[in-house]
């Protein structure tokens, strides 16, 4: 086989993006032999992100050498700049690199690695990677593969708790059961019942049914998305759970038949299955219930001779809190182990390589149940580049800038740096927020203030949703369950959900653009003439006052647009500050397009447009827009600049998140292309702008500059609607 190409790095000194501060001293449960007895030699980190920097961190910690592994899309990725080395793995699809067994064993072998960390997702739940590990002599850091084969399948996994006396939600779970089995089950089970499939997870394929009449139709569609996402149709049935709260609780099992359990954490705030907010302990649990939950834990490891860490997962009622029902285990380290970190002083990244290393635990029940006695509150938000007001759809971009919160008791876990391209390549998670303080109340008061003080300009992220969802009366209260998410979502404004913009935040953005046009005067008054200094109406002569127009996006689908506002400056509103840093709510970025009066002003994280004499088409003139609805690449362009075009004809093909977007004319007219087939697109960059035929003529500077990767230079919402398409080739 051909040696991946690697490319030799030296580590790079601690950053908040590569090494996050953790709070107080280090874990006692986890004090190592450091440096000088290291338990391996190298170990090679099969992942990427904010996971791969997390275990990278410990690894230096113990002083053992660290591999990454990269795609073409992570080049420059802070988790490669943070390992020992890094050697590349193939291009930026998933399935090419990061998915690629042969690669990432090939890069293992070729640096020496002894054990490979498999991180979450990606190959970390893999039987056939773990078999491979150990045909090539290296330890999989986890468990076996028959573990993972048994507990992989839901069904199986059902069985095998069973016999250890795990209870079990009320249901039926065989193999190759039919539509007709399951609808002749249903009713000895009794509604509502949960369909859910036995391979894969992420809530995919997983249905709630109310009515006994609306099962048939809800199998077929559950057997395709099961089918189609994990290869596998196989379907069981459950009984749906009232106010179902999610409890998990972690596990540490070594080769010798230890097992133990390191508390419990609550994951009910969840959209769409996903999990957003996750802390621990959990509001709901009792120190009985919690004894219960850990020892029903433990028989689900000891029921396949689990080794390494791993969680199982409990579906718990908030009416009867003292009855809990097996979901799952995750063998695996889970995206949210960082609060059980906090609340135990446990490394357990630290205690899967002891455990691959072969030693016994040195963790003792009784001495873990005493710190979780004493360990505070730990509450994590996933940031994620997402836009709530738009249904969460994935969002990209440049990072202008990552400015991400510390202080006491608060620990940033992520894979992001300034100047960094998001794309929609990957999962699009880009840090984990984590605040630990003596009760729940400390904890959540101190992570709403890490989230007021992050900022990630460029990208927009749902900083703003999350802060929100932490005020919630019920929330504060821990009177939670899984739907609470979704319930405030289907009933809200989508525009509710996005961090509030206050008039600060208009002049702030105002402020920052003027002054950022009167230095980039200052620097071009011995040059060309530049668009900056021309006064047009935006820039008035510093010795008089300011006008400033800007515009936001306002509204959601079909009922997009945007809110635009003139903010006149006064002379003294541009001079410079009194020195004080402003929060980052309130710093401020600007972004332009070279040789166009246009740019980006980022406040904190809400995103502020000005725009010039150089784009398609003018502020307030007739003619509606096409914009891009996320990032993506434009595949194809089915009509030429200055053709007539109708309303609802398909004019751009995107493709984004492995789907085709058809981008269709919001109306009659001339059609003006911004854009070309192969050019990377951001969210909101606009694509095209369709004029009457009476407007067409008239003096017009034509299509704005191909391929540019400038975020937001067109206007919101006026194009014709995206269609969803398969790409060809592809299944739906």
């Amino acid at each position: 086989m051909t040696t991946p190409p690697e490319n030799a790095t030296p580590p790079q000194s601690a950053s908040p993006s590569q090494h996050p501060a953790r709070s107080g001293a280090a874990p006692a449960a986890s004090a190592s032999t450091g440096p000088a007895d290291p338990l391996f030699g190298t170990v090679l980190v099969a992942n990427r992100g904010e996971i791969a920097c997390r275990v990278i961190r410990t690894l230096d910690r113990l002083g053992i050498a660290s591999v990454a592994v990269y795609s073409d899309a992570d080049a420059a990725a802070p988790h490669v700049r943070a390992a020992t080395r890094a050697v590349r793995i193939g291009p930026a699809s998933a399935a090419e690199s990061y998915l690629n067994i042969d690669a990432v064993i090939d890069a293992a072998r070729a640096t020496g690695a002894e054990a490979i960390h498999p991180g979450y997702g990606f190959l970390s739940e893999n039987a056939a990677f773990a078999r491979a590990c150990e045909d090539a002599g290296i330890v999989f850091l986890g468990p076996g593969p028959e573990a993972l084969e048994t507990m992989g399948d839901k069904i199986t996994a059902k069985a095998a708790v069973a016999r250890r006396g795990v209870p079990l939600v009320p249901g039926i779970a065989e193999p190759g059961l039919s539509d007709e089995q399951l609808v002749a089950a249903a009713g000895q089970i009794g509604f509502p019942v949960l369909v859910k499939p036995s391979a894969g997870g992420g809530g995919k394929g997983m249905r709630a049914v109310h009515d006994p009449a609306e099962l048939p139709a809800a199998l077929a569609s559950a057997r395709r998305e099961a089918a189609a996402s994990f290869g596998d149709d196989t379907l069981f049935l459950e009984r749906l759970v009232a106010t179902p709260r999610h409890i998990e609780v972690q596990v540490i099992a070594d080769a010798h038949g230890a097992v133990v359990h390191a508390g419990e954490r609550e994951c009910s705030l969840q959209r769409r299955h996903q999990k957003v907010i996750e802390e621990a302990p959990s509001p709901l649990i009792d120190p009985a219930t919690r004894a219960r939950l850990g020892e029903a834990a433990c028989e689900t490891a000891r029921s396949v001779g689990y080794r390494g860490v791993g969680t199982v997962e409990f579906i718990v009622s908030a009416d009867a809190p003292e009855e809990f029902f097996f979901m799952e285990m995750n063998t695996r380290l889970q995206v949210e182990h960082p609060v059980t970190e906090e609340i135990t002083g446990i490394d357990l990244v630290e205690q899967q390589l002891r455990i691959g290393a072969g030693e016994p635990l040195a963790l003792d029940q009784e001495a873990i149940d005493a710190r979780l006695a004493t360990g505070g509150h730990a509450v994590e938000a996933r940031v994620y580049a997402e836009d709530p007001s738009r249904g969460f759809l994935p969002t990209g971009g440049e990072l202008l800038d990552a400015v991400l919160p510390a202080g006491e008791g608060i620990r940033v876990d992520s894979g992001i740096a300034a100047g960094q391209r998001i794309g929609t390549e990957y999962d699009p998670m880009l840090a984990k927020v984590i605040a630990h303080g003596s009760d729940r109340v400390q904890a959540l008061s101190r992570l709403e203030r890490a989230l007021a003080e992050t900022a990630l300009p460029g990208v927009v992220a749902n900083t703003g949703f999350l802060r929100l969802l932490l005020a919630r009366e019920d929330v504060r209260a821990g009177d939670m369950d899984t739907d609470l998410i979704d319930r405030l979502t289907a009933e809200a404004d989508p525009q509710q959900l996005a961090q509030p913009v206050t008039e600060e935040h208009w002049r702030a953005a105002a402020v920052a653009l003027a002054r950022s046009e009167l230095d980039q005067a200052a620097r071009d008054d011995q040059g060309p003439p530049s668009p900056w200094a021309v006064p047009d109406g935006w820039l008035v002569s510093g010795r008089r006052d300011t006008v400033i127009t800007l515009s936001r996006a306002a509204g959601s689908g079909a009922d997009q647009g945007e809110e635009t506002r003139e903010i006149v400056l006064p002379a003294a509103a541009l001079a410079a500050g009194d020195g004080s840093a402003p929060s980052a709510e309130f710093r401020t970025w600007v972004r332009r397009i070279p040789g166009a009066v246009q740019a980006t002003v980022w406040v904190g994280n809400a995103a502020f447009e000005r725009r010039g004499a150089q784009t398609s088409l003018e502020p307030g003139a007739a003619g509606q827009r096409i914009t891009a609805p996320m990032p993506g690449t434009v595949i194809d362009v089915r009509a030429a600049d200055g053709d007539e075009v109708s309303a609802g004809q398909p004019v751009i093909v995107l493709e984004a998140m492995k789907m085709e977007h058809v981008l269709t004319s919001p109306g009659d007219g001339v059609l003006r292309l911004a854009t070309h087939t192969g050019a990377q697109v951001a969210v909101d960059e606009e694509l095209a702008a369709v004029l009457p035929p009476e407007d067409s003529a008239a003096d017009n500077p034509g299509p704005g500059t191909p391929g540019s990767d400038s975020p937001g230079s067109g206007d919101r919402g006026a194009g014709g609607p995206a269609q969803e398409q398969p790409p060809a080739g592809e299944g739906g």
